[in-house]
């Protein structure tokens, strides 16, 4: 199995930087990697992607030495099984407010004795070319698994959630995070960001690397400063339109238009 990179820089606290890919192609993937990020998240939440497109974004993440991860659509044996055997290396489980979600994907993620994953020798074991007693080891170290909480009653109980000696790290997601405080979209305001704080500080004390999603370079220094060096940077989709966005801006500005 291909060794975990991003799971050598979190050990080291090396600063790491991901992009959520929605646009299932694999230049995308090519353009992130060349522009050096450390890992993705393919989202099989909420972009129109299939397991097909997942397997092909995945190869592209491999080529250009990227950490694949997948951002599952709910805790399920079989989507969880395939995305793994599609070489996937870590699962973000969305919406997580209960222990038992991620112990339920843990028994499904990891073979014995972690886990009752069912047993394969497709591709992430080299279809068996080499011993696959071996292969399971080595998956069970580089796998990762990575709750993402977005809610009030996830916050409530990120201590007990943190606590599971399989989380690799927790990802906040402000942005339902502040339609659960009634607040939406407003990912700024002082209970969404309070709340955020308080998520930070229970990953402290449970020894869990916190993940930040930087919409701004203010953003940015404030969670350096606490010593964050775990990074989203929006998605793909979002980057492209900006960039697009701005370039046209700047021309039109250059030619006296605006």
């Amino acid at each position: 199995m291909r060794p975990n990179t991003l799971i050598g820089k979190i050990n080291q606290k090396q600063p790491v930087f991901g992009l959520f890919v929605s646009i299932p192609h694999p230049v995308i993937v090519e353009m992130i990697g060349h522009a050096e990020y450390d890992f993705i998240v393919i989202d099989y939440e909420h972009a129109s992607t299939n397991m097909e497109n997942v397997e092909e974004l995945i190869r592209a993440a491999e080529l250009m030495g990227m950490t694949p991860l997948v951002r599952i659509s709910r805790v399920e044996r079989t989507e969880i099984l395939k995305l793994l055997d599609c070489g996937a290396q870590g699962l973000v489980i969305p919406h997580v407010e209960r222990l038992e979600q991620v112990e339920e994907a843990v028994r499904y993620a990891y073979y014995h004795p972690l886990g009752m994953r069912s047993l394969n020798s497709g591709r992430p074991a080299s279809f068996a070319k080499y011993s696959l007693t071996d292969y399971i080891q080595e998956a069970n170290e580089n796998i990762m698994i990575v709750p993402m909480i977005e809610s009030t009653e996830g916050i409530r109980n990120s201590e007990a959630i943190l606590a599971h000696p399989q989380v690799s790290f927790v990802l906040e997601g402000a942005a339902d995070l502040s339609q659960s405080l009634g607040v939406p979209w407003q990912t700024d305001h002082p209970e969404v960001q309070n709340q955020l704080k308080l998520l930070f500080d229970v990953s402290q004390r449970c020894g869990v690397p916190y993940a930040a999603v930087a919409r701004s370079k203010e953003d940015m220094q404030f969670w350096s400063d606490r010593g964050v060096f775990i990074y989203m940077l929006g998605d793909d989709r979002n980057t492209a339109f900006r960039a697009y966005m701005q370039k046209r801006n700047d021309y039109l500005s250059a030619g006296g238009w605006t």
